[in-house]
């Protein structure tokens, strides 16, 4: 039978709840009245989160669920202290065969992932002449089509939704198109190559769920970082296609120099005009981003709370937004 998805932010109290959600935090308790033991959960989707209790848990789901599992939820809506609670009657691990749509899930980038995979394979790969970046960037690109399909481009920070790191690079790659019209001395393809590979190891630092949610960083990507992954990737690729040792060195550089300190992880500083705008290029769209995410959550007027990820800057919402809308 087919579940009715309803979204978290659409629940009322007295509410029959049948549906998919992920599991953002399980743990077991124990009640202070009669000892007995009970599943104490956040769930959410792509909308928001909502407490949810499993009432005279049964030994056998004690140690059964954990956070980032996608669960089948039955219960129903009641209210403790003022906020709505799941009181959960029945839960199950979700598996492939459920009908669910992770972007209802999850949030997910804007752009459908088979669109964005496409724009970049057909237009910007397809656009490269320089055949050594070209065989570089297509066997790289297409070696890894099905992370690329749901992976974040990071756990925590810019892009960290589902399907965000082929939006990340999307969106640089239109940015890079911009600035190549204002300074046509660039070149097009070691530009594009470069902005196409710069988080491509991120694939390999990273381990995410199908849903896009990141379980943990990989042990090769916490000894070595991506930047470093990355630049291995391109030699060994590199060479396997018998692309020139010229073409190799300009394409590590770029990932080699893109986070440009040697405290976020560059070595070296970039040193041809491609690198240093693939590095401003993602930083604007990093920044852009999180700016975004954080005025999206404010009214107008009005100023955030701190924000980490943008050096610890308050970020305001002009009322003049609300003109243009």
């Amino acid at each position: 039978m087919e579940v009715l998805f309803k979204k978290i932010n659409e629940y009322s109290v007295g509410e029959r709840v049948d549906s998919f959600l992920i599991i953002k935090r399980v743990d077991l308790k124990t009640t202070n009245s009669n000892q007995k033991k009970y599943l104490d959960f956040i769930l959410g989707d792509a909308t928001g989160d909502i407490s949810a209790k499993l009432w005279d848990v049964p030994v056998n789901l004690e140690d059964a669920f954990q956070a980032n599992m996608l669960v089948r939820v039955r219960g129903v809506i009641t209210s403790y202290q003022g906020q709505l609670q799941l009181k959960v009657e029945r839960i199950r691990e979700g598996n492939e065969n459920d009908p669910v749509n992770p972007a209802d899930l999850v949030p997910s980038a804007p752009l459908e992932p088979e669109f964005m995979y496409g724009e970049i394979l057909n237009r910007y790969i397809g656009g490269l002449e320089n055949k050594d970046m070209k065989h570089i960037v297509e066997t790289i690109f297409l070696e890894n089509k099905e992370k690329l399909m749901y992976y974040p481009a990071a756990k925590s920070n810019h892009h960290s939704i589902r399907s965000g790191l082929l939006y990340h690079v999307l969106t640089m790659l239109r940015l890079g198109d911009a600035m190549m019209t204002i300074y046509p001395f660039l070149s097009h393809d070691l530009l594009v190559s470069g902005i196409i590979l710069h988080d491509m190891s991120k694939l390999v630092e990273m381990d995410s769920s199908s849903i896009g949610i990141v379980r943990e960083y990989t042990v090769p990507g916490t000894l070595l970082g991506h930047i470093s992954i990355g630049v291995e990737q391109i030699g060994r690729v590199g060479r396997e296609v018998g692309a020139s040792e010229e073409v190799i060195m300009l394409l590590q550089h770029m990932v080699l120099s893109h986070h440009y300190q040697p405290e976020y992880g560059s070595p070296v500083k970039p040193m041809f005009p491609e690198a240093e705008i693939l590095h401003h290029i993602d930083l604007i769209d990093a920044r852009m981003y999180d700016m975004k995410l954080v005025q999206d959550g404010l009214e107008p007027g009005t100023l955030s709370d701190f924000i980490f990820s943008l050096d610890r800057r308050k970020i305001y919402l002009p009322e003049l937004n609300q003109v243009h809308q």
